[in-house]
């Protein structure tokens, strides 16, 4: 089990923690895709990212690593936009803050939940993973935050910020542009794969549950999903990643009730037949099971 999550820490730390290695990212493109007029998804390394460019001028959510913000400016103005004059930070794991510093520099107001703010200013640490973040900069702090709400009016549309709670971590949001009829669902969703939950960042895998319920609620069959990770998505698909939530957490939350181990959990394999489709993310089943079974 050590062995496991040590390999795990190791893929973890390449996907969150803040990177100031540039060799790893030295073949890193970023690539965007078409959701909606004006509206995109970049992939490069790290959270999927979401931009919305028009008359108003360019808004962007999460923005990687920082060594990929040179190629994420690039990839916005390869669609249209320029520096963007607001930066959503929809939780604080540095694979969707790394670049805050170098977009704050830019003259980017960022905006973010309170909680995101907090985590940002202290050391954060991931006890499973053995992982330390710093303080971040003053360029990389929103300078802009909410505690529940926020609407954003913008490019013709109207964009929903909505905080969710304890579920990935304490301070994620989810953004629906309204009349575009996309939604950008941060870290509460990992389409096609088990998702990483931060217990010690306030995540408990029954705050996912409710958090993708509400998403679901402002969701019907033509919307457009962009994921924290894993391609474009839809409804139907997040009903089923939400399905499978609801399947895990109560099989292991069963055996936590009867006195079961950490350990004892995770040898019963209760995601056995889950695995086939959805254990084929960084986050591999056996240390998945553990870290749902901590934040219960």
């Amino acid at each position: 089990m050590k062995k496991t999550i040590l390999a795990a820490a190791v893929l973890l730390a390449s996907s969150l923690a803040v990177a100031h290695n540039h060799d790893q990212f030295a073949n890193v493109k970023v690539e965007s895709t078409k959701v909606a007029d004006g509206i995109y998804m970049l992939k490069g390394a790290g959270g999927n990212l979401g931009v919305s460019v028009g008359e108003d001028g360019t808004f962007l959510i999460d923005d990687q690593f920082a060594p990929l913000a040179d190629r994420i400016a690039a990839a916005i103005k390869e669609v249209g936009g320029d520096t963007p004059k607001f930066l959503l930070n929809t939780h604080w794991h540095g694979d969707h803050t790394g670049g805050n510093e170098h977009f704050g520099n830019a003259g980017s107001v960022i905006v973010a939940h309170d909680n995101v703010r907090k985590r940002l200013t202290t050391e954060q640490f991931i006890k499973a993973f053995n992982m330390k973040s710093p303080p971040q900069p003053k360029a990389a702090l929103p300078v802009v935050t909410f505690s529940h709400t926020m609407t954003l009016h913008w490019n013709n549309d109207e964009v929903s910020v909505i905080h969710v709670g304890n579920a990935h971590t304490d301070g994620d949001s989810f953004a629906v542009f309204n009349n575009a009829n996309v939604i950008h669902a941060g870290d509460l969703y990992f389409a096609g794969m088990y998702p990483f939950i931060d217990p010690d960042s306030g995540g408990s895998i029954a705050g996912m549950i409710k958090a993708v319920d509400k998403i679901l609620a402002h969701s019907d069959d033509n919307t457009q999903i962009i994921p924290g990770h894993g391609p474009l998505s839809n409804k139907a698909e997040l009903q089923k990643y939400r399905d499978m939530l609801a399947i895990a957490y109560k099989r292991i939350k069963a055996l936590k009730d009867q006195g079961k181990t950490e350990e004892q959990t995770v040898a019963a394999k209760p995601t056995a037949d889950l695995d086939a489709v959805w254990n084929v993310g960084f986050l591999k089943a056996d240390v998945w099971v553990g870290i749902v079974y901590q934040g219960i």
